[in-house]
Order: structure tokens, then C-alpha cells, then sequence
């Protein structure tokens, strides 16, 4: 290799990790834009086969858009309710679960001091540096108030413009795929249109198959740890069900916070083992009987790039980076897998060593 070569090859190399850093960079700084238009785009490809079932009964298309809007907005209404009637039953047991709490912090307090070399005053030091003891009192009424407010209000302009994005981005879906097709030669716009409702159809198989699997998994959920005596399991199990979202990661959160509530709930080693069982056994049905059949492989991602695209979407989205990293990086690999200069690329990232 010439000495030319070699500081092109590093001027390359260079570029390469710039580009990506002001990449993640943006996508981080421009989160607040991002978020709810990446969320309506995914949704939206699932409800296109809907739109188009609609507009085959003679619906117009702005009809058929407001009736899928509303259907999704309908949707999500009933899951928040529900949710809020397990949190409201979870807020009004509060000092009944603090009393239960207290003795088991105050064990496990001193098992730490006992075994470990950390010292009293160390402990009330990181207790108040990571303001540990407002989960049980303490701090400023009215600064909680001010940012639970705060927090309440972000999350509802997100999630109202979420369903402004989808009514648009279905209304205007033809003239969107028209834009792309324009983009390439005329001879290259059939093979263009394949890759783009294979991408479609990638999203949509792969999130009503998780909604299907979701639903599932919570009556799972719900019957194992009802019999297991945790406390609130209609909300830990919608939580562990709904968690199954984040690959990997989320099952094993979902464990931990059953297990906490079973510790709540002031339940015995019987409990925990329940819980365990529960869990060991659900995991078991989802990952050899139910994602089979009701997912399949949509998302033809090796487990490695799973987990890698999975810890990037946290560190740039926070938890919806989480759940929207796999079905995106699946449409990213169909266009990979479908395009000559990109298939080495799709077999990088493809489960499938014959891609």
C-alpha cells in the first residue's frame, strides 16, 4: 500500500467516525422533533392495509385517514385508562406498601454495612446525592408538583402530535411513494416500488405481531402471578407484557420489577419462586411456541446487532429508542438486502448466513 493510500484510507476512517458521531449527535439534539414523527411513520405502515380496506368500501381518502387516526388514538386511550386504574389501585396502597418497604430497606441496609466496606455516613451521602429517600417522603411538595406537571404536559404534546403525524402521513402516502420513485430513473421505479412495500410489509407483520404476542403474554402474566400472590399483577403483568417490546432487556426488567412487587406484596420465598416459575415458563412459550407463530421472522437481524441497535436507541431516545430501534433497523436491512451495493451490508446484519 502507497503512502497515498494509506492517508486516503485514514481520511476515510476519519470521515467515517465524525459522521457518525454528528449523526447520533443530531439524532440526540433533535429527539423532541424525531420521536413522535419516527413513532407516526411506524404506525402508520401498520394501519395502510386498514386505510386501504377503508377506501375500498368508497371511503375518501381524508375519511379513511381520520377512521384510522381515531382507531389507534381509540386504542391507546383504553390501554392508558386501564393502566391508570392499576396506578391509581397501586398510589391509594401506598402507605400500607411503605410500611412493608421500610423493614426490608432498613435489612438490607444493614447486610450492606455488615458486609461491605462502605461506611454509614457513606451510605446517607449517596442516599441524599441521589434523592433515595423522597421515594418514601421528603422534598418539595410544590417542585414535584411543578415537575410532574412539566413532565405530564410534555408527554401530551408529543403524544397528540404523534396522531396529527399519522392522520398526514397516511392522507398523503401515495405522494410520499411517488417523491421516492421520482428520485431514480424511470427503468429503476418498478424494482424501487418492491423494496418500499417490502418495507411496509416488514413493519406491519412485525408490530401486529407484537401486539398479538403483548396481549398474550399480559393474560400469561396475569394468570401466573395472581396465583403467585403478587400484589397489583394486573399492572406488573401489562408492565413485563408491554416491556417484551425491548429485546432481551425488557423481559429481564419486567422479572425484576415482579419480583420487587412480590417483595411488596410482603410475600414469602413461596412468592419469589412462583415468580420465578412464572416467568421461566412464559419465557419459554413466547421464545419457542408464540414469536414463532405469531411474529415469525420479520425482522431478519442477527441477536448481536439486536442488542447493539437496542443500546443505541436507549443512549439516543431514552426507552422509545429502545422499542423503535429493531423495526427500524428491520426496514433499514430490507433496503440493504434488496439493493446490489448494499447486500453485503444486509448479510452483515441478516440472522440468515444464505443473504
Amino acid at each position: 500500500m502507497t503512502m497515498q493510500e494509506r492517508k486516503r484510507l485514514l481520511l476515510n476512517f476519519t470521515l467515517l467516525v465524525l459522521g457518525t458521531y454528528f449523526l447520533f449527535m443530531g439524532l440526540t439534539k433533535a429527539q423532541g422533533f424525531l420521536k413522535p414523527l419516527v413513532t407516526a411513520l411506524i404506525f402508520s405502515l401498520l394501519m395502510i392495509p386498514v386505510a386501504n380496506k377503508f377506501e375500498s368500501w368508497n371511503f375518501s381518502r381524508i375519511l379513511s385517514s381520520v377512521c384510522n387516526t381515531l382507531i389507534l388514538f381509540i386504542i391507546s386511550l383504553g390501554f392508558f385508562m386501564l393502566i391508570s386504574f392499576q396506578i391509581k389501585g397501586f398510589v391509594e396502597d401506598w402507605d400500607k406498601i411503605k410500611e412493608t418497604m421500610e423493614p426490608n430497606i432498613e435489612s438490607f441496609e444493614n447486610f450492606v454495612l455488615t458486609h461491605t466496606p462502605l461506611e454509614k455516613e457513606q451510605l446517607e451521602e449517596y442516599k441524599k446525592e441521589n434523592n433515595v429517600s423522597t421515594l418514601f417522603g421528603g422534598g418539595s411538595g410544590g417542585e414535584k408538583a411543578f415537575q410532574a406537571v412539566n413532565q405530564v404536559l410534555g408527554f401530551l404534546a408529543d403524544y397528540l402530535l404523534t396522531f396529527i403525524y399519522i392522520f398526514f402521513l397516511l392522507n398523503y402516502r401515495r405522494r410520499f411513494k411517488e417523491f421516492v420513485l421520482r428520485l431514480f430513473p424511470q427503468n429503476k421505479r418498478g424494482e424501487v416500488a418492491k423494496v418500499v412495500n417490502k418495507t411496509a410489509g416488514v413493519a406491519q407483520h412485525y408490530l401486529f405481531g407484537k401486539f398479538l404476542l403483548i396481549i398474550f403474554l399480559a393474560v400469561l402474566y396475569s394468570i401466573g402471578l395472581g396465583i403467585s400472590g403478587v400484589s397489583n399483577f394486573i399492572f406488573v403483568s401489562l408492565l413485563a407484557a408491554l416491556l417484551s417490546l425491548i429485546p432481551y432487556f425488557g423481559n429481564i426488567i419486567g422479572f425484576f420489577i415482579a419480583l420487587a412487587f412480590g417483595m411488596i406484596s410482603g410475600g414469602d420465598s413461596g412468592t419469589f419462586i412462583g415468580v420465578i416459575i412464572v416467568f421461566s415458563l412464559v419465557q419459554f412459550i413466547e421464545s419457542y411456541i408464540l414469536e414463532p407463530y405469531i411474529v415469525g421472522d420479520q425482522v431478519d437481524i442477527h441477536p448481536f446487532f439486536i442488542i447493539v441497535v437496542v443500546i443505541i436507541g436507549n443512549m439516543v431516545w431514552g426507552v422509545m429508542g429502545m422499542i423503535l430501534a429493531v423495526p427500524l433497523v428491520g426496514i433499514i436491512n430490507v433496503v440493504f438486502r434488496n439493493v446490489e451495493s448494499l447486500k453485503v451490508f444486509g448479510f452483515l446484519l441478516s440472522n440468515n448466513e444464505e443473504n
